[in-house]
């Protein structure tokens, strides 16, 4: 066990941004595994759109909850990949619309057996029994409602 490990809840988000790095990284090899060149980054837009087929770029900030100017650099790179189009909206010429382009729903038709193994395998790893999730809804839930940085300097406030 190294000093992250031992110095528990304190080194959290170190910790949660190692595991994120690690399955990133395998989730890149395992789509390669599979013929597929796509980046992990480029899920939460990829699979949203999949969904959602058209939205503008303020819709998929909020629906995969990033920053405005990171949605839009990772919306620059789905371009460049010819996996998604933006047209500008007819009713609001500033608003740009997204959606998947025909390479990107070939790809949605490659990934979703991969999906299926991946979710079986992330199950596996978080205990069947989705305690890793439901930790990380709660967390996120309470960050909602009030802030680590809120929290933090309340309880500073306090002593």
């Amino acid at each position: 066990m190294n000093i992250i490990d031992e110095s528990g809840i304190l080194a959290i988000s170190t910790r949660l941004q190692r595991l994120s790095e690690q399955l990133r990284k395998d989730g890149a090899l395992f789509y390669k595994s599979y013929g597929i060149d796509f980046e992990p980054k480029w899920f939460p837009v990829i699979y949203t759109l999949h969904h959602k087929e058209i939205l503008s770029v303020v819709e998929i900030a909020n629906e995969i909850g990033y920053t405005h100017p990171s949605t839009i650099s990772l919306l620059k790179e789905l371009e460049k990949q010819k996996l998604i189009r933006s047209k500008k909206d007819k009713i609001d010429e500033r608003k740009r619309l997204l959606s998947l382009t025909p390479k990107g729903q070939e790809l949605i038709l490659k990934m979703k057996p991969v999906w299926d193994v991946m979710s079986n395998v992330l199950k596996e790893i978080a205990d069947n029994q989705n305690n890793l999730l439901q930790a990380i809804n709660e967390a996120e839930n309470k960050i909602k409602h009030q802030s680590f940085l809120q929290r933090a300097l309340q309880l500073k406030s306090e002593e």
